[in-house]
């Protein structure tokens, strides 16, 4: 337990760098630029998008903590920016969970693609499979168990896929952007 809120505060104090605040901001830039240009619904239900890979390099660089206040900050923020339905709480809350596994299994961490693809699974199953259909039950009147099978399989499908394309950027953040993190922090 004490390794685990270490995580949590060594995280936050990622944030009384000035460099690590201004380069939050430049991801979730790029994070609304995605989400307004690069989204794809396909029905009610589902949407493949990549905003969320900004919020993966933020909980790599910074952690849980810092990653699940960026993304439930920059989830809030989108919406205003471009509203897609009713705003519901427990979408920002699913988007802070995510942060924090993330956050947990790849901040501090070597990469590799088995701790890529264990925190990859968690999100899909406990989120987005669960919560996200949950949540989307309950703002569509819809029966949890009749949405819950064609999520399940997008995320089968994604897990693989995000899986790949997550190692190959944190490889290369790894390489280019991290170490000058690492110098001032």
């Amino acid at each position: 337990m004490k390794k685990n809120v270490s995580l949590f505060t060594t995280s936050l104090q990622e944030f009384s760098n000035l460099r690590n605040v201004i380069f939050c901001a430049l991801m979730a830039g790029i994070a609304i630029v995605l989400n307004s240009l690069v989204s794809i619904d396909i029905g009610p239900y589902i949407r493949i998008g990549f905003s969320g890979i900004p919020n993966r390099v933020v909980e790599y660089l910074f952690g849980p903590a810092i990653g699940s206040l960026f993304g439930g900050a920059l989830d809030i923020l989108k919406y205003f920016l471009k509203p897609n339905g009713t705003f519901f709480p427990g979408f920002t809350f699913n988007v802070m969970l995510a942060g924090i596994i993330y956050g947990y299994f790849l901040y501090k961490k070597p990469i590799s693609i088995f701790r890529i693809f264990i925190a990859e699974f968690l999100v899909k199953a406990i989120v987005n499979c669960f919560l996200n259909t949950l949540w989307l039950s309950f703002i569509n009147g819809k029966a949890f168990f009749a949405i819950l099978p064609i999520r399940i399989i997008k995320n089968i499908i994604m897990l693989p896929i995000d899986s790949i394309i997550l190692f190959i950027i944190l490889t290369f953040i790894a390489k280019t952007i991290k170490p000058m993190f690492q110098t001032n922090s």
